[in-house]
């Protein structure tokens, strides 16, 4: 029996013992960009083509929960760390009517527009047509994504601490 090939983007990388984090961090690149593919061209599919990446999920942060919510809110549950990227974003969604900006002393809160919730809505129908059925019939059911999800929050955790210890280095 052969053994099998890692499928890795840094060789140099994959010495004996972490070819398996090699190809996970592979995996994790070539997801990232696939998932930041989707969301464009699913939003685009729902009627907003000129929306990046970054202004997609920042859209739908401030539609989660119709809370109204600070620029570092949606930084923190983002993992931005950039806020000059989702203030950005929040002025492009407020020109285009999709987000609301209120002042309440210094400080500014955004919810979405009635326009913004409409275009998550389509989103989500979008989202419905052309992803989750194609889920449904690789058998990656609820449970299965869910188990991912976990794993990948974790594995984010890991990443966050060994980002620390490499600032401290």
């Amino acid at each position: 029996m052969s053994k099998r090939t890692s499928i890795v983007s840094s060789a140099h990388l994959a010495q004996p013992g972490s070819e398996g984090l090699s190809e996970f961090e592979y995996g994790l690149i070539v997801a990232a960009g696939a998932f930041q593919r989707w969301t464009v061209r699913c939003m685009a599919a729902a009627g907003l083509a000129e929306l990046n990446h970054t202004d997609v999920l920042v859209l739908h942060s401030v539609n989660h929960r119709a809370r109204d919510k600070r620029a570092a809110d949606i930084c923190f549950v983002l993992g931005i760390e950039d806020t000059h990227t989702v203030t950005y974003a929040l002025k492009k969604l407020v020109r285009l009517g999709l987000v609301e900006r209120q002042r309440r002393g210094k400080e500014s809160f955004f919810r979405a527009a009635k326009s913004g919730r409409a275009a998550c809505a389509k989103y989500a129908e979008v989202r419905e047509a052309c992803l989750l059925e194609a889920l449904g019939a690789l058998g990656l059911e609820h449970d299965a994504l869910e188990d991912a999800a976990t794993h990948l929050r974790a594995l984010s955790g890991l990443y966050d601490q060994a980002a620390r210890a490499a600032a401290s280095l």
